[in-house]
């Protein structure tokens, strides 16, 4: 039998590593209510209480952001279930929905690519235990699209994500996964993130249908522009504007919107002439289209002003993110670019929220089977795969001579 609790009428859900609160908001403006907050990082847990504190008003409703919530902060493999739990809880209570982002670090294409050998990426292990432990009839779990094709320990592409569904599984729920892009939400941020559903004694909810797309269709929006959504924003401040200098911003001034400057290329196998990118910190952005991945960094991309170049502010990369305007970030500039950064996107997480509220709503109760992986998901474990039996002896040689260019470097200073 189902015994979760409703709060004041309202599903409930328990926010793990929860940042500066993008996903609990997302999941406020769908109609649930924020039972806990934990973070181990004490300025996302002081921007969830200054929020909290302001009491900001979630639009079309007359409820306020975060009321009632208990905000935690600690190290997860430091809690225990019952430290998330209601005050006035009954015996056996449990939430709606169980939600969270582990550490997304370990398997980004931005990271050092570590996986399970950086501690981070064995966080989610204590997920699946407080999973255990708290039995939300809904389990949401969030990460990068490099977990897809992260190694697990044979080291094989897709091994960590088979171990995950495993260990939740193990436990009694069956896995849905999908790779869904905020853009195609009503995002003006074009931001590819893995998601996975769970469910032990209901049906497993669907992901939400796509709002907009690239090209509009009879049944999908346009997508969002970036400028559209900065648009409505107050004026930066002065001390939050940050403009190039230098040679550097002759070389930023010639680009054309979309295009950035180049990395150096790596020399591998199949790509003689170098495998190059963007640098990550010198990218124009075009206007007309959504902004790229907001990353958890102070060096967002350029952008055009009447002045000439700057910065996307960290209020403008806030909302891009899909945070309410008057979110209050505590923190300096650096922190605040990285709570934002690390926080889920609000547009596609009230979309995916909603759908977990009709599920909720009118369940189906029945044991559950998981989902086979999309198609997609094969395909790119099949292209990693080949691209290490190419490139991967390249790749590791390449990487330890920069490790040894470092260390060298180094001893002379």
């Amino acid at each position: 039998m189902i015994n979760s609790h409703k709060v004041a009428g309202r599903p409930t859900v328990i926010d793990l590593f929860s940042g500066a609160g993008g996903l609990s908001g997302s999941f406020e403006r769908a109609g649930f209510r924020t039972v806990a907050a934990l973070d181990i990082d004490a300025d996302c847990l002081e921007t969830l209480k200054a929020t909290k504190a302001a009491r900001l008003s979630i639009a079309g409703s007359h409820e306020v952001y975060l009321a009632g919530a208990k905000l935690v902060l600690g190290d997860i493999r430091d809690v225990a279930g019952s430290d998330l739990l209601p005050a006035d809880s009954p015996s056996g209570w449990r939430p709606d929905v169980l939600a969270g982002g582990p550490p997304c670090q370990p398997f980004s294409s931005a990271g050092a690519g570590l996986g399970l050998n950086d501690p981070r990426g064995q966080l989610f292990t204590h997920f699946v235990r407080l999973s255990e432990a708290l039995q939300p009839r809904i389990i949401l779990f969030e990460n990068v699209a490099g977990l897809v094709t992260a190694k697990g320990p044979d080291g094989k592409p897709g091994g960590v994500l088979r171990l995950i569904q495993a260990r939740f599984e193990e436990i009694g729920y069956a896995c849905r996964f999908e790779l869904m892009n905020a853009a195609d939400y009503g995002a003006s941020q074009r931001r590819v993130r893995l998601y996975m559903v769970a469910s032990k004694d209901e049906a497993l909810p669907q992901f939400p249908v796509s709002s907009h797309a690239e090209r509009a269709t009879s049944e999908r929006l346009p997508w969002v522009p970036l400028a559209t959504r900065i648009a409505g924003l107050s004026a930066p401040k002065a001390d939050e504007i940050i403009r190039p200098k230098g040679k550097r911003a002759h070389e930023l001034y010639a680009l054309k919107p979309g295009s950035g400057l180049k990395s150096v290329g790596i020399v591998e196998a199949n790509r003689p002439s170098g495998h190059w990118g963007y640098r990550q910190d010198c990218f124009l952005a075009d206007p007309a289209l959504p902004s790229r991945t907001i990353r958890a960094a102070s060096t967002p991309d350029w952008i055009r002003d009447e002045e000439g170049l700057r910065r996307l502010t960290w209020r403008e990369c806030a909302a891009l993110q899909g945070f309410a305007d008057g979110w209050e970030f505590m923190g300096g500039r650096t922190s605040r670019y990285r709570q934002i950064g690390n926080a889920v996107q609000g547009d596609i997480g009230t979309a995916i929220a909603a759908a977990l509220a009709e599920a909720i709503a009118e369940p189906v109760l029945h044991q559950p089977a998981s989902v086979a992986w999309p198609a997609s998901f094969d395909r790119r474990v099949r292209y990693t795969a080949m691209e290490e039996r190419v490139n991967g002896a390249h790749r590791r040689a390449a990487r330890s001579h920069r490790l040894k260019g470092n260390e060298l470097l180094c001893a002379a200073e």
